[in-house]
């Protein structure tokens, strides 16, 4: 939803974003590939112009929701142009298949497929206007990123509170859990982690609503408050012993869910260059030895 919301005509917001909104309609986001994932840039499935629309060629893997969703947003390159473009594919569409990637063991709400597109068939009106170079798509990932940066907070906040429960309840040696300075100290640390993380996010809200934030901002709160998170739920499930490996406990399935988050929407890796580059000027993505990168 929101790759059209900024990089679609006023047409396409009026036609797919009420249904879009109001989950009558599922969407997912194609761009990660087999060979291409942090290097997204160097993307290798082809758009090629035809009469009356586009051909997309190529592989995306990763895509979450795309087994079920109703449209698809594939990011191609142009065969003529070399850029990137937005296309919005629709579900059924001949030469489209889309596959579920099986045994993950973290965010197992989320069924990611590998997608093949044979030579599918995209009508003008469906190409995305505003998606005409990587630089575009980065609008979306600012975006997005804003987004996911909450979701290990919320994650840490769940985890924090059953933690909390668990130390009054159990009792060793005679006491509680919660009466030993060691795990105040662990509760303690998982608390101020969240409390940053909180402000991380509403700072970010603040940048976006105002539209001052930057990719530089956007990446570093994906990233740090990602990276916190791990700690939190690493301590929470220390916290829990040995109950902290069963997935009857909140904060097993916490400390498997979190590190997709910590992966997707950028890497930890990724998203800290985005912020270097912003502050230092110099891109690092890619050895000096190699061609700059279109990042």
């Amino acid at each position: 939803m929101p790759t059209i919301d900024l990089c679609g005509s006023e047409v396409q917001k009026q036609k797919y974003l009420p249904s879009l909104a109001e989950f009558k309609t599922l969407g997912c986001w194609a761009l990660t590939e087999p060979d291409y994932g942090s290097d997204a840039s160097s993307l290798r499935t082809a758009a090629t112009k035809v009469p009356g629309g586009w051909h997309l060629d190529g592989q995306k893997r990763w895509i979450g929701n795309s087994t079920f969703a109703d449209m698809l947003i594939i990011l191609a390159r142009n065969a003529d142009t070399n850029q990137l473009n937005g296309f919005i594919v629709k579900k059924g569409a001949p030469g489209l298949k889309a596959t579920k990637i099986e045994n993950k063991i973290g965010l197992r709400m989320v069924q990611n497929g590998d997608i093949v597109l044979n030579k599918v068939f995209v009508p003008e009106e469906d190409r995305l206007p505003g998606i005409n170079s990587f630089k575009d798509i980065n609008k979306v990932f600012a975006m997005s990123r804003v987004m996911v940066a909450w979701q290990p907070i919320g994650i840490s906040m769940g985890v924090f509170d059953m933690c909390h429960r668990y130390l009054k309840e159990r009792k060793q040696f005679g006491a509680p859990l919660a009466a030993f300075q060691l795990n105040q100290e662990k509760l303690v640390r998982m608390l101020g982690n969240i409390q940053a993380m909180v402000l991380v996010g509403w700072r970010l809200c603040k940048l976006y609503e105002s539209g001052k934030m930057t990719s530089g901002h956007s990446s570093l709160g994906k990233a740090w408050t990602s990276r916190k998170a791990r700690e939190v739920v690493s301590l929470g499930r220390e916290l829990l012993g040995g109950n902290g490996i069963l997935a009857d406990f909140l904060v097993a399935k916490a400390f498997c869910d979190l590190e997709p988050i910590f992966s997707y929407e950028g890497t930890y890796d990724i998203n800290s260059l985005v912020t270097g580059r912003e502050i230092t000027g110099v891109a690092s993505f890619k050895p000096a030895m190699l061609a700059k990168s279109r990042l």
